[in-house]
């Protein structure tokens, strides 16, 4: 990328995010490694990989999904892993019935 020779970068523009995940897709460079370049998380550098990807795939749709849709879709997916969640909870709680130490009662 040609800004990493200059000025850290002060405002992450969409035309800038994009840049540096095409470098990213391109495997010009690791996720780590843009990140570390230009003071950003892993995490943050990741999303917007995961969220370029997503819009790429929705754009070559031969119907592409409108923002609601996308949005249903994910609020749709968060749900289903609130809900594991909640079973795996409850499953570890019933486990450790036999064992009131283990939940940190006192005697």
């Amino acid at each position: 990328m040609a800004e990493e020779q200059g000025a850290p970068i002060q405002r992450w523009t969409a035309r800038r995010r994009v840049t540096l995940v095409l470098s990213i897709v391109k495997s010009e460079a690791s996720v780590a490694e843009a990140a570390r370049a230009h003071g950003l998380t892993v995490a943050e550098v990741e999303e917007w990989r995961e969220r370029f990807l997503l819009g790429a795939e929705n754009a070559l749709r031969t119907r592409p999904k409108n923002e609601d849709s996308i949005k249903d879709e994910q609020i749709k997916t968060l749900k289903q892993k609130i809900g594991d969640l909640v079973v795996d909870n409850d499953v570890l709680r019933e486990v450790l019935k036999p064992y009131p130490l283990a939940r940190g009662a006192a005697p």
